[in-house]
């Protein structure tokens, strides 16, 4: 996994076997991104690079992060849920994700078409972040740590291998991530166990 921003508008993200390949999804819609990239620049978010993708922070707080898909690209807002999104043009990013709100988009004419309202859902995010509005509390599945639950959040392929795991296979994970105390091991731990997630494996699995 790539930990340069600039690697990722070349090569890509580095989590698959498509990395520095014209078949990279980052590569496919470089023109795209690199307009959003700059959109997001203009807003004075600083830019990082977190689980091989780059994102937009606020005084250390992820306010949003560019993604590439198959079929599309965009942003991910990573409070989507709080912004007001008049002009209807969010999705939710997966089944799984209870805050996250995508921008998608196709080519770079309409990201350059849509400009005007890419910002103000910035602006408004950015508002979101300074006010410190929290998210409201998950309906479900409250069980799942919030590290785990961030992480399908942000990570479309983490979210599909998540929810590919059959419930009692979650469950050994939710208790052995969740087990730990301090966040830092909680993290630890996930990302220790993220080949069996991504294998289909429960925890206790060989």
């Amino acid at each position: 996994m790539i930990t340069d921003v600039d690697t990722y508008f070349i090569d890509g993200c580095g989590r698959c076997d498509h990395f520095a390949t014209d078949s990279c999804k980052a590569r496919i819609w470089s023109s795209p991104l690199s307009v959003l990239r700059e959109l997001l620049l203009s807003s004075g978010l600083k830019e990082e690079v977190k689980w091989g993708q780059p994102t937009y922070t606020l005084n250390g707080k992820n306010v949003a992060l560019l993604f590439s898909f198959k079929d599309c690209c965009g942003i991910s807002f990573l409070k989507g849920v709080l912004l007001q999104d008049d002009h209807n043009l969010l999705v939710p990013a997966g089944p799984n994700s209870h805050v996250a709100r995508l921008f998608k988009v196709n080519s770079e004419r309409e990201v350059r078409d849509l400009a005007h309202l890419i910002r103000e859902y910035l602006e408004e995010a950015i508002e979101i972040e300074k006010s410190g509005k929290k998210v409201p509390e998950r309906e479900r599945d409250e069980t799942i740590p919030n590290v785990i639950q961030e992480r399908i959040e942000i990570d479309e392929m983490f979210g599909k291998a998540w929810e590919a795991l059959t419930p009692g296979r979650q469950r050994s994970y939710i208790i052995h991530i969740g087990g730990a105390k301090q966040e830092k091991t909680q993290q630890n731990r996930l990302e220790k166990a993220l080949p069996k997630i991504f294998a289909g494996k429960g925890n206790n699995e060989y």
